[in-house]
């Protein structure tokens, strides 16, 4: 029995190590996004650049749409395109700035896919199941969305299941067994992990709580 709690102990710090390391990588990415902006010599445009120069060219207002996203968040193409659709841009004026833009390195599907991967793994603990939902949404190609996929190991999947589950077990004490259980698998399930890897941990979970322990 002690041997097994010695090796609990080890695995949350090694759990740990791992997380810090992922922050680290998402801090990293978001850097190299930075470094990338400045060195195509990018600077927020105005808000609104019809009101600020009413005979700007169709590709100007298009351009300073898709840097006025850019400088809110990272965006995948599929977004830009979108907004720019939703500003009234044409259709092949959208497409040649999108094209530009990624051939400066501004929109690139596959950096921003591998950026929102290991952000809302390391952010939201996301199984990959959940995580291809949300590349669909932001319109990833499949083909790119398994490659940004690829990064997520069965074994940091796991340790991400145990970590969310230690947290919410600190807030459900004096709970029923039953009723943890219960409320440990819709939180999974809801962040995308399958019955087969979730109710082995949560059963441990349960199973290894002091309150639940027999004197």
């Amino acid at each position: 029995m002690t041997a097994r709690h010695d090796c609990t102990h080890e695995e949350r710090q090694a759990r740990a190590v791992a997380t810090l390391a992922e922050a680290e990588k998402v801090a990293a990415a978001r850097a190299r996004l930075e470094h990338t902006r400045r060195r195509a010599g990018w600077t927020p445009p105005p808000e609104d650049l019809q009101a600020a120069a009413p005979d700007a060219d169709p590709e100007s207002v298009a351009r300073a749409i898709v840097l006025r996203q850019l400088s809110l968040a990272p965006r995948s193409r599929a977004q830009l395109e979108a907004k720019l659709r939703q500003r009234g841009c044409d259709e092949a004026v959208a497409a040649r700035v999108l094209d530009r833009m990624a051939e400066v390195g501004l929109v690139d599907d596959e950096a921003y896919a591998e950026l929102l991967v290991r952000s809302k793994q390391s952010t939201k603990g996301l199984a990959r199941r959940a995580l291809a939902h949300e590349l669909r949404k932001s319109g990833i190609d499949s083909d790119v969305a398994e490659g940004a996929l690829d990064q997520v190991e069965t074994a940091d999947e796991r340790a991400a299941a145990e970590a969310l589950v230690a947290k919410k077990m600190r807030s459900m004490h004096g709970l029923a067994a039953d009723v943890q259980a219960r409320r440990l698998a819709g939180m999974l399930a809801r962040k995308g992990y399958s019955g087969q890897l979730a109710w082995p941990i949560i059963r441990d979970a349960i199973d290894g709580a002091a309150e639940h322990r027999r004197d």
